[in-house]
């Protein structure tokens, strides 16, 4: 039988997710250990006509994984990896460093985003980018199989069609308790660092882009605007090299030219260190507020809306950071996953730290006329409906009939979305 909790330690740890800004309370926490548990969970929810959410990681930023009044399902406590051959068997509470470490120590890789504490399963529902995806895909692309738990409390090992659905477009369509991920043979990536001075940006982005252009697979790489340790803007330049390193060593030596270096390194590390190196710099309680658009090069207009955006921050925690969508995933057929845009593109984050939440919206309406339709589904919110309806592209229509035929009472529907849109805002929390 699920245990169920309305108060005390274990309640008020459940209900703790990564963004402190969340305030919703939960009427009952069901705290799962077995895919029974969760088909208990969700007839409990049915029976009481309970609001219902899921907690995969708590990475939470949106607060999808908290309905109010609610009943969550805590998949924490499933957190097993089991690796056979070069698949990961991963449960719907396992973060991206659990199945990182197991990878690891059968001389695999896999692809995940770029924090650890990430649940997996919630990053691989919305898409997942990451260093090694140029090379690899996304994390939704490497997604094999899935066991999952339907509205109606039934347990299906998804076929193709909702195996289509999930790779990308969001946990609406049923409990994901288990699922099968691609890992890949790899034990080192380069890693580069680089800081350049502020008033160097013009040149170092429009340097960066054609830089990227065209590219190899094996490297994928971030830029992003920060503050340094004295308060004062820097762009930081991280790229990633996963091919031989003595080609890579070459490719990332070019960085250091984007500017006047204030630091410049290039190191080797496991790939389980590469998504280690950001552990503890966003920690869990803290308010943040996310937004996001896609644009497909820096432009004079896209990098001044981003300078001009910067420019007005309140907070001294306010960054940008910038993906790199190249490679493997922009060879994929847009058809073949649910996955909205497979165009080379860079996916920015607006992200305010400790603040009120109105820069990233002021940010995000800046860059909006030189930002392609839609956006990333993992950092999308209640409030970017614009961007939600056009983020899957040609494949809305398809996402939408598969969930009215899983769940036509709209049981795992996490938050209210426009006519027409798929339940694309998953009810895994997790970016």
């Amino acid at each position: 039988m699920v245990q169920l909790v309305t108060e005390g330690p274990e309640y008020d740890a459940a209900v703790a997710i990564w963004n402190g800004a969340v305030t919703s309370r939960p009427v009952v926490v069901a705290l799962c250990t077995t895919t029974a548990d969760v088909q208990e969970a969700i007839s409990v929810a049915r029976k009481r006509e309970l609001p219902l959410s899921v907690r995969g990681g708590g990475h939470d930023w949106a607060g999808r994984a908290l309905r109010a009044d609610g009943l969550v399902i805590d998949l924490t406590r499933m957190r097993q990896v089991s690796i056979e051959g070069d698949v990961a068997t991963v449960g719907g509470g396992a973060t991206a460093a659990d199945v990182a470490e197991a990878a690891d120590r059968q001389g695999f890789a896999v692809a995940t985003g770029t924090v650890g504490t990430v649940g997996m399963l919630g990053l691989t529902l919305g898409g997942g980018y990451g260093p090694l995806s140029g090379r690899f895909g996304l994390a939704a692309d490497n997604l094999l199989g899935a066991e999952v738990v339907l509205a109606d409390g039934s347990v299906v090992q998804a076929d193709d069609e909702l195996l289509w659905a999930l790779r990308g477009g969001g946990g609406n369509f049923g409990v994901v308790t288990s699922a099968q991920v691609r890992l890949h043979p790899l034990t080192q990536v380069l890693v580069g660092s680089f800081a350049f001075p502020y008033d160097e940006a013009e040149q170092v982005f429009r340097g960066y882009g054609e830089l990227l252009d065209g590219g190899p697979d094996e490297l994928t790489s971030v830029i992003a605007i920060v503050a340094g340790p004295d308060g004062t803007p820097l762009i930081s330049v991280a790229p990633t090299w996963s091919g031989d390193l003595a080609e890579g060593k070459a490719v990332l030596d070019k960085f250091a030219g984007l500017g006047t270096p204030l630091s410049a390194t290039i190191t080797a590390k496991s790939p389980l260190e590469k998504l280690r190196e950001f552990d503890g710099a966003f920690p869990d309680g803290v308010r943040y507020s996310i937004r996001t658009r896609n644009v497909t090069g820096y432009t004079p207009e896209v990098v001044a809306a981003l300078l001009d955006g910067y420019a007005t921050r309140q907070s001294p925690g306010t960054f940008v950071n910038i993906h790199h969508f190249h490679g493997v995933p922009t060879r994929t057929p847009i058809e073949s996953a649910a996955f909205g845009v497979r165009q080379d593109h860079f996916m920015v984050e607006l992200i305010e730290v400790g603040a009120d939440g109105n820069w990233p919206r002021e940010a995000s309406t800046l860059l909006a006329p030189y930002s392609l339709p839609g956006g990333y589904p993992n950092l999308l919110g209640a409030d970017d409906r614009e961007q939600v309806a056009a983020a899957y592209g040609p494949n809305a229509t398809r996402l939408l009939r598969i969930k009215h035929r899983l769940d036509p009472h709209g049981v795992f529907t996490a938050i209210a979305l426009p006519a027409g849109v798929s339940g694309d805002m998953g009810t895994h929390s997790d970016n």
